[in-house]
């Protein structure tokens, strides 16, 4: 399994970081916190892409 910055999930997504982190507070997109960091699984991605597959459908 890999974790991502937030950082590193908004280049892959093609937004702002700033973006990721509204996704976040919103409860749009899951994370885990290690410490003080905060990381995006490839579950995590996973899961929020398919529910805009989901959303669209």
């Amino acid at each position: 399994m890999q974790a991502y910055t937030v950082e590193q999930v908004a280049e892959m997504l093609h937004v702002g970081r700033d973006k990721v982190y509204y996704l976040l507070r919103t409860g749009q997109l899951r994370s885990i916190k290690i410490g003080k960091l905060r990381r995006i699984t490839d579950r995590h991605l996973a899961e929020f892409i398919a529910q805009l597959e989901d959303a669209v459908h």
